[in-house]
């Protein structure tokens, strides 16, 4: 990990990373994360886990501007494996389960929970405690489900670009 991202420990937790992760330089990670393998920080993100616990899997790319937060002594955030947290999106007190991808300005708030090969649509607002289906598109303020997912767009979409932010990351390296 070569790094000048800003890391800083709040009472007493420093985040805590996998192998080969890629944390930009300005990005900033904070307080209480755990961070799995081959996971990416980019410009200007935010993992804020100051006051609650942020848990992330393995291949999360965490993009440009995006936001992950909690609620105090509430909510946790938890991410699963393969996820992609969309350039300026916001994941907050919330679970995301595995191959999902978060779209671009997208914003999952408390308790809402994604279920697996899920696509959230750029822009759209997941309330408070809704439970996303697994294997669905969600779009729309506030998102609703759009459609059922089929196997390639979860091939086609989710797991390339996880994939692609693995590839992109080493460019930094």
């Amino acid at each position: 990990m070569n790094s000048m991202a800003l890391i800083k420990p709040v009472k007493n937790s420093l985040p805590k990373f996998g192998s080969d992760c890629y944390l930009a330089d300005n990005a900033t990670i904070v307080g209480d994360v755990i961070m799995g393998d081959k996971c990416s920080v980019w410009f200007n993100a935010v993992v804020r886990g100051d006051v609650n616990s942020i848990r992330i899997g393995n291949k999360v790319n965490i993009q440009d501007g995006a936001c992950i937060h909690c609620t105090y002594q509430k909510t946790i955030t938890t991410i699963g494996n393969n996820v992609s947290i969309g350039h300026n999106a916001i994941a907050h007190g919330c679970t995301i389960n595995d191959n999902v991808l978060i779209g671009m300005g997208a914003i999952v708030m408390d308790g809402a929970i994604i279920g697996s090969n899920t696509i959230i649509a750029a822009g759209a607002v997941v309330l408070e405690k809704t439970i996303v289906e697994a294997g669905s598109i969600y779009a729309g303020v506030p998102a609703k489900k759009v459609k059922a997912i089929n196997q390639e767009l979860i091939s086609g979409e989710i797991d390339r670009i996880a994939n692609n932010y693995i590839m992109y990351a080493g460019w930094f390296k």
